[in-house]
């Protein structure tokens, strides 16, 4: 459905293009916005790879798994359903210690696999279940340490300080994280009431 709205934009803005008699501005600015997305690829895909790399080192240094262990607790009250030794409780924390640390790309065959499992414990059913929702929700909204992409984007824009960002991410994201942790709970316990 994204597809067909996407080439129905295209379709459009070309069409608009046309008839408005500014085709050779639409044709610049498709090469410029190629030029510069190769650009940005390449960089964001150099930064990822630097931190991908730190994440395998600190993987194999056991610090993933110290982290995991440390946010367990908490995970097991988020997911009481959830036996504690379950392969899903292991993706959702793998996942979490990803987005910690700005790696979304990474963090998301964690979160399929999370998904796969939490299905299984759901027994295969359609709807949701509450692990399901709060896990969603929890990725979702994320808590991010370090925002490796918005900061490998402003050092390809030549940012004077590419980092400085680092402080309102964190801020942003533990409110968010918060609020959709607050939400999910009071929808829960509000159909709880209902049923």
């Amino acid at each position: 459905m994204v597809n067909i709205i996407w080439a129905g934009l295209a379709a459009i803005g070309i069409i608009y293009a046309l008839f408005n008699g500014t085709m050779e501005e639409v044709n610049e600015a498709v090469f410029t916005g190629a030029e510069e997305a190769v650009a940005l690829t390449i960089t964001l895909v150099s930064v990822l790879v630097f931190w991908l790399g730190l994440m395998q080192i600190a993987e194999e240094a056991g610090l993933l798994d110290k982290l995991a262990k440390l946010f367990r607790p908490l995970f097991t009250r988020l997911f009481p359903e959830i036996p504690p030794d379950h392969p899903a409780m292991g993706y959702i924390l793998s996942n979490f210690s990803s987005n910690i640390f700005g790696l979304g790309h990474a963090a998301t065959p964690f979160g399929i696999k999370a998904m796969q499992s939490l299905k299984k414990l759901n027994n295969n059913r359609t709807d949701a279940s509450r692990s399901m929702i709060t896990f969603l929700a929890l990725n979702t909204s994320s808590v991010t340490l370090i925002p490796t992409t918005m900061i490998a984007i402003r050092m390809k824009y030549d940012s004077i300080a590419p980092t400085e960002i680092v402080g309102a991410t964190i801020m942003a994201t533990l409110v968010s994280t918060v609020g959709a942790l607050l939400i999910d709970r009071f929808f829960y316990y509000r159909r709880q009431r209902s049923l």
